[in-house]
């Protein structure tokens, strides 16, 4: 009987043994044809041993866990991606971390309070009878600051066309809650005619347009509402009012 078991254990531990051998030949392989393309024999034993660390390393972590996350404002926030653009998390894993989680991960935002009127009470009381783009940018100016927030529409947090439609409806102006709804309202006008108060419309993103390729954005969680430089060549102008 202790023959059998002595037989059995070497078997498995040989087995193990060859499975882990092939398992270095395998990275080996991976590190040395990467390491082909370079010059020095140094650098081959440097790439070999960072692929095969990254491909270990890629198994052994999940997602949320490699940085803070973030909502990609590209894609109105249908997903999350970590701060330096590298980790993407679906939005559904997103809502599903805990507050612990959340916390750990750099993604507890303080909203402000705010129990003054809607956009509702706006369109049925304009505190701005008569529109005026200049105006319309002047109020826009009022909430840089406020944090984003996914499906706001207040100065408790805006996303991107909540922001919007809240300026506006202040004007009497009522818009949808949406980044494509607001610029089939508007009509597109060349961009040397654009003043601060038109709005900038990306794919799926907008806000104001503030002079000298500028944006008046709320852009992403974590971010909060500011004028910056317009970072793309994508995107056209509609005016609102006329």
């Amino acid at each position: 009987m202790a023959n059998v078991l002595f037989h059995l254990g070497r078997r498995a531990a040989l087995a193990v043994k060859t499975n882990s051998r092939r398992m270095v030949r395998g990275l080996g392989r991976i590190g040395r044809g990467l390491g082909g393309v370079l010059r020095y024999d140094g650098f081959r034993r440097v790439a070999t041993v960072t692929v095969g660390s990254a491909l270990i390393g890629a198994f052994a972590f999940p997602a949320f866990a490699m940085g803070p996350e973030t909502v990609d404002n590209t894609r109105e926030g249908l997903t999350i991606v970590a701060a330096d653009g590298t980790t993407v998390v679906s939005k559904d894993v997103f809502k599903a971390l805990s507050a612990a989680q959340a916390a750990r991960a750099g993604l507890t935002i303080n909203y402000p309070s705010y129990s003054g009127p809607s956009v509702e009470d706006y369109l049925k009381n304009p505190a701005y009878p008569d529109y005026d783009l200049a105006a319309v940018f002047a109020v826009a100016k009022k909430y840089v600051g406020i944090p984003y927030r996914f499906g706001g529409s207040s100065p408790a947090g805006f996303d991107c066309s909540g922001y919007v439609q809240f300026v506006y409806a202040q004007f009497g102006i009522s818009l949808p809650h949406s980044v494509s709804g607001q610029a089939a309202r508007g009509k597109p006008i060349r961009l040397k005619d654009a003043k601060p108060g038109d709005l900038v419309i990306m794919s799926g993103h907008n806000g104001f347009y503030a002079g000298n390729g500028m944006i008046l954005d709320s852009p992403r969680t974590g971010g909060s509402i500011s004028i910056r430089p317009i970072w793309t060549d994508s995107y056209y102008i509609v005016r609102l009012g006329i």
